[in-house]
């Protein structure tokens, strides 16, 4: 029999007999699983923030987690490294279930070198990512990382573009979740970015390339960790974050609910779900909810909640670029992607930051095998020099591309305005939606009646005795003749003129028709979207 000596983690003795070996084991693996020391892992508490295996256990059905590579040490010499040789080399790999579905996952484990990326780190998780791949299961990966292990110079930054590597092979195939659970500077930043869904918690998670003294040093400017690229900056501000929470209880509870949304792989469909909601239940409150004047604004996340299963939706990137929506829901149990644009913000005007919201997640739903339903309410494009000079052109092309490309059931539905280009973006029937309904109050043109009529009817108001009254005269003659509700349906560019009350029974059915359908895309190794 043997024991480990403490301080080194190397066996005294050899083992006298298999009992003795199998004691040994435990020993350790057991001190694989307590970490480097209590202190470390009660300086981590004191951060307010949870250890790798407590993160784990929180996010996998217990008792269901398989670790791989639980002995793995670096082989890296010099710069101290030579005496410090933990089990894990600071991360944390293998698979487990979550609501009895298989899911891969990898933790950054801070008391371990500060959770660094070393040659031996960098090579566990290239395997676990290669073995959700070949299963077909989404990678979660919970972030704690301080960036590259600097002591083994270049051979950490080829780790790094390991990770990149896979990451990019794993786009579209499996869903791919991101949990920032601390700071992640540099390379630690640049895998989150290629994933499908980014997570943070608020004070002690941040992203960013370059720290802030090295922003001092380089540009002068004094700025706090969190104030450069914590959760609140990148829910906000930048788009990199999808999802912040409070504490990581909350964070990784939401994790779970999100991959119950999310197929295993792209040649599954999303996991259905009993509903208890009728399909034919009427949503009269809608008739209010939506005024007729297209000029008042509404809440379009009361108008989703009263047509979706239970009321209940996810909403991704709720906080960033808030005049558009962009949600996970069920219609009778199966999952659905929604877009919607939202009059209470900008009037529901498609901007540069819309735009690219929206085009990401059009891409995510046609990935993932998650059909589209798209709720219309737009004036059309923000107007302006900041917005022009932005490339407004070319990251409105980033939407209508996603949604042309797009081959899983699309349904487009029209509350009141779809004025110009927007409304051809937004999944009209003209780019492939494949059934479009409006309600009533429904208004479809190039522009406004009062634009189209300035131009229009230019001459003719300006020569009028009574210009104002001429130009009312006008409008109301253009709405008429190009505006009425039942203009677009009358061309075979609308499908139906729908009772808003009936919204959600119209939906449901129209999904379950499109359950089988099947698009022939035409043969290339891919396209070249806008960028």
């Amino acid at each position: 029999m043997t024991v480990l000596e403490e301080t080194t983690g190397e066996p005294t003795g050899e083992p006298t007999d298999a009992r003795g070996r199998v004691a040994e084991l435990h020993e350790i693996r057991a001190q694989a699983v307590a970490g480097p020391s209590e202190k470390a892992t009660e300086a981590q508490h004191a951060k307010g923030k949870l250890t790798a295996r407590e993160r784990i256990e929180l996010l996998l059905d217990p008792g269901s987690f398989q670790e791989v590579e639980q002995l793995r040490r670096h082989r890296a010499t010099g710069f101290g490294l030579e005496a410090k040789k933990p089990y894990t080399d600071g991360v944390i790999t293998g698979w487990g279930t979550v609501e009895g579905r298989t899911v891969f996952v990898y933790a950054h484990d801070f008391r371990i070198f500060g959770g660094a990326l070393g040659e031996a780190h960098a090579t566990k998780i290239h395997k676990i990512m290669d073995m959700a791949i070949a299963a077909g299961a989404p990678l979660v990966s919970l972030n704690d990382g301080a960036g590259a292990r600097i002591q083994e110079g270049v051979s950490a930054l080829a780790g790094y573009g390991g990770i990149f590597q896979r990451n990019t092979k794993a786009s579209g195939v499996i869903p791919q979740i991101s949990v920032m659970l601390g700071p992640c500077a540099g390379g630690a930043a640049y895998s989150p970015a290629l994933t499908d869904f980014v997570f943070m918690v608020r004070e002690t998670s941040q992203m960013f390339i370059t720290g802030p003294d090295v922003v001092k040093a380089v540009t002068g400017e004094e700025i706090s960790q969190n104030g450069l690229g914590g959760a609140d900056v990148h829910a906000e501000t930048s788009g990199v974050c999808h999802f912040a929470y409070d504490d990581e209880e909350t964070c990784i509870a939401e994790v779970r609910y999100l991959l119950s949304l999310l197929p295993q792989n792209n040649r599954e469909n999303p996991p259905r779900a009993e509903s208890t909601d009728p399909v034919d239940r009427r949503s009269d409150v809608l008739l209010d909810l939506v005024p007729a004047d297209g000029n008042r604004p509404y809440d379009m996340a009361k108008v989703i909640e009263e047509i979706v299963d239970d009321g209940e939706y996810l909403e991704v990137h709720e906080r960033w670029a808030r005049n558009i929506i962009c949600a996970l829901a069920r219609l009778d149990g199966q999952v659905v992607g929604i877009i919607a644009n939202q009059p209470q913000v900008l009037a529901g005007v498609l901007d540069i930051e819309a735009s690219e919201k929206a085009a990401r997640f059009v891409q995510m739903c046609d990935a993932f095998n998650i059909p589209i339903v798209t709720f219309l309410d737009v004036p059309g494009f923000l107007p302006g020099v900041d917005q022009e000079h932005g490339g407004i052109i070319r990251h409105g092309a980033k939407l209508l591309y996603a949604y042309c490309n797009a081959t899983v059931p699309r349904i487009s539905l029209i509350l009141r305005k779809a004025y110009g280009g927007a409304y051809i973006v937004m999944d009209s029937q003209s780019i492939g939606a494949d059934l479009t309904y409006a309600w009533p109050t429904n208004e479809i043109a190039v522009m406004g009646a009062e634009g189209a009529a300035n131009v229009i009817f230019r001459r003719q108001i300006a020569d009028a005795e009574d210009p104002e009254a001429m130009r009312q005269k006008m409008v109301k003659e253009y709405k008429a003749e190009l505006m009425h509700p039942y203009y677009a349906a009358e061309r075979g560019l609308v499908d139906d003129v729908i009772d808003p009350a009936e919204t959600r029974e119209v939906l449901v059915k129209s999904l379950a028709m499109l359950h089988t359908k099947h698009a022939d895309l035409p043969s290339r190794k891919h396209g070249n979207p806008p960028q």
